[in-house]
């Protein structure tokens, strides 16, 4: 695997990262994954806005993205992906020689790396839906900024994958905020529902897509928290991420939706998604 590493292309084994790269020792940095449609970058634009309020949010001192597209493609073309790509960017504050927690006094470089690889669509879990847990929301208070800081969403989701499920569901004072890596989406009386942007959830792109086609195609919706305990009044649900598109939920912990069945408006939303992407060149 070729990737890009602090203004150079290297082969995975040969990338170096600094045990004082603050990175490595506070999860000091923030990043992005992008997917590819027709061999282009979906809603690049939009992806590098979030970056970048990201790092302005983390006060992390980069400002060199005139050339990370053209990177993005060469790495691709590099590793000789012919399909469809998912890529991976993270940027950290850099290394130092010093562990301290506040910011170095000396003028950090920030580290840089890029990544790709080949993205495979679960068709199964498209067409059919998945299984959701519920699990309390311990993370930060800055949920959206996309932080490198994952620890508290990486024991979240173990705990989905050894239940069968394909996500945890986050719940904050008793209130659903996102999942560990989706954002999450309900329905009642054909209206969409999905928490607000605030500190407490991170402005998905693919949120932002859906709540566009409900815009454009006149569905009614509302920002606004879903109470877990108002959960069996909504009739349909799904998750949106840039990996998992638009996935219907058909069981939340032991409850199962619809007789396990995608709802109609999360199946016309899919539709509207799919025809958009197929058409981005």
């Amino acid at each position: 695997m070729i990737v890009y590493f602090n203004n150079d292309f290297k082969l995975i084994n040969e990338v170096s990262l600094s045990p004082f790269d603050r990175g490595f020792l506070f999860a000091d940095g923030v990043y992005e994954s992008i997917r590819t449609y027709n061999r282009k970058l979906f809603r690049y634009e939009d992806h590098l806005e979030r970056l970048k309020r990201s790092l302005k949010e983390t006060r992390i001192d980069f400002d060199n993205f005139n050339s990370i597209k053209n990177i993005i493609y060469d790495i691709i073309k590099k590793n000789n992906i012919e399909k469809e790509s998912l890529v991976y960017l993270q940027i950290t504050r850099g290394s130092v020689q010093q562990r301290t927690h506040s910011f170095p006094m000396e003028k950090t470089t920030p580290t840089l790396f890029i990544s790709v690889k080949e993205f495979k669509e679960d068709n199964e879990e498209q067409s059919k839906g998945v299984k959701v847990i519920l699990q309390e929301d311990v993370r930060w208070l800055r949920c959206d900024i996309k932080s490198t800081s994952l620890l508290p969403v990486v024991l979240a989701n173990q705990k989905a994958s050894e239940e069968d499920a394909a996500e945890a569901i986050l719940v904050r004072d008793g209130m659903i905020t996102e999942g560990t890596h989706t954002n999450f989406f309900a329905v009642k009386d054909e209206t969409v529902f999905t928490a607000p942007k605030s500190r407490l959830i991170l402005d998905g792109i693919t949120r932002k897509v859906v709540l566009e086609f409900c815009e454009k195609f006149k569905m009614d919706f509302k920002e606004e928290f879903i109470d877990k305990d108002d959960l069996k009044n909504f009739t349909e649900f799904f998750i949106t991420s840039t990996t998992k598109e638009l996935t219907p939920v058909t069981m939340i912990d032991y409850w199962q939706i619809n007789n396990g069945e995608p709802g109609k408006i999360t199946k016309a939303l899919q539709s509207v998604f799919k025809k958009v992407t197929e058409d981005h060149y």
